[in-house]
């Protein structure tokens, strides 16, 4: 389980593109969103650097 922090995500539309960006990443990934904590769990057999790379080209940098 991969769990990132990402500060920038604050409403459905940055939501929308995390879970896209992290399915793009691996279609078969489990997401969790805590809006309110800005947090992330991804299960995914992926390493933790893949999506942190795609979401911070995405403009949702991990903190």
């Amino acid at each position: 389980m991969i769990e990132l922090t990402l500060p920038t995500m604050t409403c459905g539309h940055c939501v929308k593109t995390v879970t896209s960006t992290v399915q793009r990443v691996d279609a078969g990934a489990k997401l969790t969103i805590d809006l309110p904590t800005h947090k992330v769990q991804i299960d995914s057999t992926q390493p933790a650097q893949v999506f942190e790379k795609a979401l911070a080209e995405e403009g949702y940098a991990p903190a």
